[in-house]
């Protein structure tokens, strides 16, 4: 048996799967915590994912691995290839300013048509979340550290440098000519890329003028290789995979095909489908990213799923089960109430300073249960407006998968086809970015054209109900009412 494994380094853990090649067979596992945070040392990263290689039994009898990783961070490295400062996160909205003022500076002053301009050179227009707007808060925040910059790297792009051997304290050697090789010697993938701001996939080509615009100078920047190819060896021997983004490797571990839309809940709500053709909204709803396969992978995220289920529980003084059970014993509307679930700001629809908020409260609905199923509809709302946006880009929704740790709730599962206006699809919980990147790890293993064919789950629960889109339209009546926070 030939062995690979995948590697999940998600905003709150490291997970770690190793399967067999040929058909996808899990053989065993591990997991390590991340540290809490919106900024990270990348060092943390590296620990959590020896802890969980230890767990799992360790890498010895694998042939080849791959990194699934947490899309956006900021990894920025000096010349001698160490981490210039703490690496800011996705969920870091503090280059919200940022954000702003590269779109009006593409724009010349007129935000509509930077955002157009934005859309058409990268597919997406910068948020909080991206790279590019972290990189230009680098700039203005701390010129200093912005100045020692010398490559910039995403998540998996340095833990799989890592994993080659290169960076400080992992046996690279320490004079000039051989820093500047390893820092060469960076790799990415396309779907990662994509959500940079500064690599296009609709061109397959990095912007360097967008990089320069943020950071005020050039970097160098992780080579882009393809899905199947290898990014190098671990000094064990080992073939690296390209690895990818968080999203993009989870469609490669579910199977996803073009017409299938995943619902995620996570840390974040992400709305993703595959698709044949690429997108470039210039709203922002939709950002239009590369998938792990070459094809392409348009999606609409928000900040605020799953913990506005952990925000619900808490204020009732409840657990999980306690809140799912309240929120179906509450009618469809929670009879008027709404929960605008901004509680860590939003980023679909971009709204870095709002807040969350409650509205219609009578009486007669402010009950535990009503809470309940307010909070849940509140964050499949979100959601739904992704979905409408995605198909008003004209990406094909044939079915939608939910995955993630929300989609172990029963209320959600029960009310997400009523709320989303479609039958939902629920497949057995795994982890399907680490899953995705053993795929890929495989994949570069056999050096085939396309990714080994692992046999998919049959325990796949199909949920359906009435649709209720009162529930929608009272949600949209007050969304945008939702304050932000006090300067």
């Amino acid at each position: 048996m030939t062995l690979v494994a995948g590697v999940d380094s998600s905003t709150q853990s490291c997970k770690v799967v190793i399967r067999d090649a040929e058909t996808g067979a899990l053989v065993r596992s591990g997991r390590a915590a991340h540290p809490d945070g919106t900024e990270v040392e990348p060092e943390r990263w590296w620990e959590a994912l020896q802890a969980a290689v230890a767990d799992a039994g360790g890498l010895a009898d694998v042939a080849a691995l791959a990194v699934g990783g947490q899309q956006h961070g900021m990894v920025t490295l000096d010349p001698d290839g160490a981490v210039v400062r703490p690496a800011l996160l996705w969920n870091d909205t503090r280059s919200a300013g940022a954000a702003r003022d590269l779109v009006l500076e593409l724009g010349d002053g007129d935000p509509e048509a930077g955002a157009a301009a934005w859309a058409k050179a990268i597919g997406s227009v910068p948020v909080a979340s991206l790279t590019v707007t972290k990189l230009r808060w680098l700039r203005d925040a701390e010129p200093q550290n912005a100045a020692r910059v010398a490559a910039v790297a995403l998540p998996h792009d340095w833990l799989t440098w890592r994993l080659a051997g290169h960076g400080p304290g992992a046996g690279a050697a320490t004079d000039a000519a051989a820093d500047a090789a390893a820092l060469a010697a960076l790799t990415t993938d396309r779907s990662d890329a994509s959500g940079t701001g500064y690599w296009s996939p609709i061109t397959d080509g990095y912007r360097t003028d967008l990089l320069t615009l943020a950071l005020g100078h050039d970097a160098v920047l992780p080579r882009v290789i393809g899905p199947g190819e290898r990014a190098g060896t671990t000094p064990a021997g080992a073939v690296l995979g390209a690895g990818a983004g968080d999203n993009a490797a989870a469609a490669l571990g579910m199977g996803m095909v073009e017409g299938d839309v995943a619902v995620s809940l996570g840390t974040s709500g992400v709305v993703s489908a595959i698709s044949a053709t690429s997108t470039a909204d210039p709203s922002g709803l939709v950002t239009g990213f590369a998938d792990a396969t070459g094809a392409f992978l348009p999606l609409a995220c928000t900040l605020n799923a799953s913990r506005v289920l952990d925000a619900a529980a808490r204020m009732l003084g409840v657990d999980h089960d306690e809140l799912s059970t309240l929120a179906l014993s509450a009618p469809a509307g929670a009879d008027g109430l709404v929960l605008v679930p901004y509680l860590e700001g939003e980023r679909t629809p971009n709204r870095p300073e709002a807040t969350g908020a409650l509205h219609g409260m009578r009486l007669a609905n402010t009950t535990p249960a009503h809470l309940a199923r307010a909070a849940v509809e509140g964050m499949l709302c979100g959601l739904a407006d992704g979905l409408e946006a995605l198909r008003a880009q004209g990406v094909p929704v044939r079915r939608v998968f939910l995955i993630g740790g929300g989609a172990k709730s029963e209320a959600v599962r029960q009310i997400a086809p009523a709320v989303l206006g479609v039958d939902v699809l629920v497949p057995p919980a795994g982890e399907y970015v680490a899953d995705g990147a053993a795929r890929q790890a495989a994949w570069a293993l056999a050096g085939t054209v396309r990714p080994p064919e692992w046999a998919s789950s049959s325990d796949v629960l199909t949920f359906t109900a009435q649709p209720t889109p009162h529930v929608r339209d009272q949600y949209a009546a007050v969304r945008e009412l939702t304050a932000t926070r006090p300067a």
